[in-house]
């Protein structure tokens, strides 16, 4: 399932996701509702776009930060797969998952982007229409439904 070295910083992508789990439920945020960005008003995973070379645990790990206020060790994040990236073109992006207690969600202090979070049993994110399709596809392979 994972790969050795992939998203440590020795294969060049575009950004990272992740499923952060608690028990059988994500974490999920709803994107905002503007018709310039990519998803508007649909339900996402935490993670984003490549920085500075970061490795992709680093990747997730930041953004995750940056979105949920919440610090999450870099090794918490296990590599699951390298995809190609949704707009067809350019470096892949890299699926990650970690888990947490269910008392780290108290720590979560919501961004400033997207428009609300929840915690989501994972088989309604992958059947949902409201849900970034290729990260259902991520998901759904990753819990092999």
């Amino acid at each position: 399932m994972g790969q050795s070295g992939i998203g440590s910083g020795d294969v060049d992508f575009h950004g990272a996701k992740v499923a952060v789990f608690v028990d059988d439920h994500i974490l999920v945020y709803r994107r905002d509702d503007r018709p310039d960005i990519p998803f508007p008003d649909m339900l996402d995973l935490p993670g984003g776009g490549r920085e500075d070379g970061e490795s992709g645990a680093e990747c997730v790990a930041r953004e995750t930060f940056e979105e949920f206020g919440i610090r999450i060790a870099i090794e918490t994040f296990e590599h699951v797969r390298t995809y190609p990236n949704w707009r067809g073109t350019g470096d892949v992006a890299l699926f990650f998952v970690c888990r947490l207690a269910p008392e780290r969600l108290n720590e979560i202090v919501f961004g400033d982007e997207g428009q609300d979070w929840q915690m989501m049993p994972a088989a309604e994110f992958i059947t949902s229409d409201r849900a970034v399709p290729h990260l259902q596809d991520q998901l759904r392979q990753y819990l092999k439904i």
